[in-house]
């Protein structure tokens, strides 16, 4: 066979007979991404996404959890460093998020809104935290600590997506998100992969919140539940129900719709803050 003749027969050659390769979107659990254990899966604009189940809601705590203490030991100035990678891999990778729908002026402010958490991620201990003053020969300090695990139901926006999990991420609290926008979520996942995330920080769930959601919020090993993503108000008052049993923290926006290019303030970050006091002799 003639050169010519094997290079009209490569693998590629004759692209009007190929049959693109299809993208499964899968979970993103423990820094991997795995399919649901259950093997179930839902179209979205005609692309596959996996439908998490409550064994892929009890996996990915389990990442989440053995992930936070070393998560929340690392210098303040290393999580912004690491969230300012995430930032810095985003902005490269514009074009797929654009590709999935998202329009430039969010994938803009997502890039931006990285960046500014990353900025706070050495500053928030000295906004939040304080000196007491106490009558005796003692120091009084009060020092925010991280909640530790923390679920989330992420609305439906790229921008509500990063808009909820950084504020958590950057003070020491790992996350279980279950994304309302699957394919940005997914691909998001892909820049935290390729990032200095360490497995686990972040673990994404894609699916019917509805169905997992409980499972999240009855978890004992879950510290927080983040509710910026649920419309269905019976929904959320029965997640905070539950919740209850546990003592989570909970984070439940007033209802009207959020404006995520708006300023976000520091209520984000000190929403899932513990504020741990000391007490230390004076020196003489």
């Amino acid at each position: 066979m003639s050169p010519a003749a094997a290079s009209s027969t490569a693998p590629g050659a004759g692209t009007s007979a190929r049959l693109a390769v299809r993208k499964t979107y899968k979970l993103f659990i423990g820094g991997a991404f795995p399919r649901s254990e259950s093997g179930r899966t839902y179209l979205v604009d005609g692309d596959n996404v996996a439908l998490a189940s409550r064994k892929d809601a009890r996996d990915a705590v389990t990442a989440a959890r053995k992930a936070q203490p070393k998560w929340a030991a690392a210098t303040a100035y290393n999580r912004g460093q690491v969230l300012y990678r995430v930032a810095e891999m985003l902005e490269a990778r514009r074009a797929e998020f654009a590709a999935v729908g998202v329009p430039a002026a969010e994938v803009d402010a997502a890039v931006d809104r990285w960046v500014w958490y990353a900025g706070w991620s050495d500053k928030i201990t000295q906004v939040h935290g304080s000196a007491n003053p106490v009558a005796g020969p003692y120091f009084n300090i009060s020092a925010p600590e991280p909640t530790g695990v923390v679920a989330v139901v992420a609305p439906a926006s790229f921008l509500g997506l990063v808009s909820v999990v950084a504020p958590a991420i950057v003070t020491g609290n790992t996350v279980v998100v279950l994304a309302g926008a699957p394919q940005a979520a997914i691909t998001l996942a892909e820049v935290l992969a390729t990032s200095d995330v360490p497995g686990g920080v972040v673990n994404l769930l894609t699916g019917d919140p509805a169905e997992t959601a409980p499972w999240l919020a009855s978890h004992d090993d879950v510290n927080g539940l983040d509710l910026t993503g649920v419309s269905d108000t019976a929904l959320a008052t029965e997640l905070e129900r539950t919740a209850a049993g546990s003592l989570k923290r909970v984070r439940r926006p007033a209802g009207t719709e959020i404006d995520f290019f708006a300023d976000p303030g520091v209520k984000a970050m000190t929403a899932f803050l513990e504020i741990k006091t000391v007490w230390h002799t004076k020196g003489f």
